[in-house]
């Protein structure tokens, strides 16, 4: 076995197939999501798989959660949702709604299993799920974008505070994903075609993408990395000067002395 992985929002999209290869990669997975009905339907296509219910951000709640499946070897802090709507329009309900399961979900996760993981005097690994759009901010996105910047210097703090410890703490940044809470925008095929065509290797990314991702930097394979953000978003935040134009007759040409 590989060990034991807890996996929060688990119930569908990119939780969903983090937990599914987790599975496939000899995990004993614990599929949490706050849809009951979700997680057990996940669980119940997984080997050795428990559906977990739990909110995230109630430590009580996760408390519990772990005192009936253990201390994970692994944690994924996946749990995520949007509310879209320009800020001058974003209600404040909305916006402690993003901000509660985006950045104080992984924390009161993190903070649970570290604490387990510390009195049982042995290592483990958390992953925190952001986006590009903790990197390049999005319009109209309301708290998201904030939230997102907020796991990855999250993921740093934690990084340097748990290292010691033995308890490595990265973040995956997925790009535009053909999945999860994309899978509206993306209905449109024009939208599709346009965001398929800027991504620099012309594809969409999958939840596979991203579960490879997050299974990597679990592994010992990834054994000497913490406080990283891996990007995974087949190069979206590297074109920001792509569409920036420039007169062609001043290629080749240079100022060097």
């Amino acid at each position: 076995m590989a060990g034991s992985m807890i996996v929060t929002g688990a119930g569908r999209g990119i939780g969903a197939e983090i937990a599914r290869q987790a599975a496939g990669d000899g995990y004993r997975v614990g599929v949490l999501d706050i849809d009951t009905d979700a997680a057990e339907r996940v669980a119940g296509e997984l080997p050795e798989a428990v559906a977990l219910e739990a909110s995230t951000t109630d430590s009580d709640v996760v408390e519990a959660v772990l005192d009936v499946f253990g201390t994970p070897d692994v944690l994924v802090n996946n749990a995520g949702i949007v509310r879209f709507s320009p800020l001058l329009d974003h209600s404040e309900t909305d916006w402690r709604a993003v901000v509660e399961v985006n950045l104080t979900g992984p924390f009161v996760c993190g903070r649970a299993v570290a604490r387990r993981l510390i009195t049982e005097g042995r290592g483990g690994t958390i992953v925190n799920v952001s986006s590009i759009n903790g990197i390049a901010p999005g319009p109209n996105s309301g708290a998201y974008s904030a939230t997102k910047a907020g796991v990855i210097q999250l993921t740093r703090q934690m990084a340097i505070e748990w290292g010691p410890a033995g308890i490595r703490v990265n973040s995956v940044a997925p790009g535009i994903i053909d999945d999860g809470m994309s899978a509206p925008i993306l209905a449109d095929p024009e939208v599709r075609a346009t965001r398929s065509a800027r991504t620099p290797i012309q594809r969409l990314g999958t939840a596979a993408d991203i579960a490879r991702a997050v299974l990597w930097l679990g592994s010992d394979d990834a054994g000497y990395v913490s406080g990283h953000n891996l990007v995974v978003d087949g190069g979206v935040v590297s074109t920001v000067l792509a569409g920036m134009p420039r007169p062609q007759h001043i290629d080749g040409v240079s100022d060097a002395r």
